[in-house]
């Protein structure tokens, strides 16, 4: 497990590409990692743009899947928009995050909140 703040969702990502490389396991498959890279993206750029600020964030691999939790400075919980259009800007992050995640559990706390998912390291969520 790996516990750091990444700057952005740029660092985000590489810090798990990174675990997901060097654990002397066989790489997920691009596909698959495409999607976990995704999910990573999204989470750190939410937690920035809409939770107040990336206060945690951790990745740990296990057998068959990454779990990846995101700390927040905001208790509110993430919802999908019910105003998007197609062609407006955002509110695809939480739907995308919910469609290719495993499991997603948010623990709201005080000022803040986790939100942790699990990812197949193993075959893509459709």
């Amino acid at each position: 497990s790996r516990d750091t703040r990444p700057a952005n969702a740029g660092a985000a990502r590489d810090q798990v590409r990174d675990l997901l490389h060097t654990t002397g396991r066989a790489p997920p498959p691009r596909e698959v990692m495409d999607d976990i890279l995704l999910v990573v993206s999204e989470l750190v750029t939410n937690a920035y743009r809409h939770g107040g600020g990336l206060t945690g964030f951790t990745s740990e691999l296990t057998d068959g899947a990454l779990i990846v939790c995101a700390t927040d400075a905001s208790p509110v919980v993430p919802r999908t928009r019910t105003d998007s259009h197609p062609t407006s800007p955002g509110g695809f992050g939480w739907p995308l995050i919910s469609k290719l995640s495993r499991r997603i559990t948010i623990t709201p706390f005080g000022s803040g909140k986790t939100i942790q998912v699990v990812l197949s390291t193993t075959d893509r969520r459709t």
